[in-house]
């Protein structure tokens, strides 16, 4: 492991860490993503949502989740040297739909009173085009063979919603760890303000097109609010999304055409 890609030795002393011989290092999946015993650190891409997500997490209580809580430096800061802290949370993601789901909503029920984050009106990018076209924000410029068209066909679908907007995750797939049958283990918050129970539409619909879910996951949570409008906002995002990301592939693309005709079916 070349000391250059390890956190460097300053951002480890501000957190607390000192010397580490090499058994008490180990390389996490993500982007340079370094455990030191109970401590995760992590090199931060955008220092905005770090510092939200820092705050957020530190204050954040959630029935029956485990959440990566956050560490500041001795001087009291999230981000130091493009870097930030957390306590590690065990587990790894798994292909548990319904678990994913359940802590989603257990999630958006804990922010539901949470504020806006300032940073979100102006934030850019794929993700960001691909919400505003789901929610009829945006101009939709979709190429056909990337799902354009079962996006034309769902699109005029879309009605009101009695829901209120508030602050919800929409990258719960892939963010929560399983350890046995420890409580989900929460280690990211991607914000988005919608609906409560858009997040848990769009990790519905990301464990059929992407973890193999079988499709009737879709409608076992046709009891919550506004359902059906919501996994139909989350198709199009998606369809969106992976439309204009330019890594995506074939196969992707058949799976969320399966999950959009069962929305279909459902609306």
């Amino acid at each position: 492991m070349p000391e250059s890609e390890r956190p460097p030795a300053h951002v480890r002393a501000a957190f607390g860490l000192g010397a580490a011989g090499e058994s008490d290092i180990e390389r996490l999946p993500g982007e340079a993503v370094w455990r030191y015993g109970d401590v995760v650190l992590r090199r931060v891409a955008d220092r905005t949502h770090a510092v939200w997500l820092a705050r957020t997490f530190s204050v954040l209580e959630v029935p029956e989740l485990r959440i990566a809580r956050p560490l500041n430096t001795t001087d009291g800061r999230w981000v130091i040297g493009g870097w930030a802290a957390n306590r590690f949370v065990s587990g790894r993601p798994e292909n548990r739909p319904d678990e994913t789901v359940l802590a989603a909503v257990k999630l958006h029920r804990a922010t539901a009173d949470l504020p806006k984050p300032d940073f979100l009106p102006g934030r850019q990018g794929i993700a960001a085009d691909a919400e505003r076209m789901a929610w009829g924000e945006q101009p939709a410029e979709i190429d056909e063979a990337g799902g354009g068209r079962w996006f034309e066909i769902l699109a005029p679908a879309r009605k009101p919603l009695a829901s209120p907007d508030q602050l919800v995750h929409a990258e719960l797939f892939g963010t929560v760890l399983f350890d046995g049958d420890a409580a989900p283990g929460l280690i990211d918050f991607v914000p988005h303000f919608r609906p409560a129970e858009w997040g848990a539409a769009v990790a519905a619909i990301d464990a059929v097109a992407w973890g193999g879910a079988d499709m009737s996951l879709l409608g076992r949570w046709s009891h919550l609010p506004d359902w059906p409008q919501l996994l139909l906002r989350a198709t199009l995002y998606r369809l969106a999304y992976h439309a204009l990301h330019p890594g995506a592939r074939d196969v992707e693309t058949t799976r969320l055409r399966a999950a959009a005709a069962q929305v279909s079916e459902l609306l």
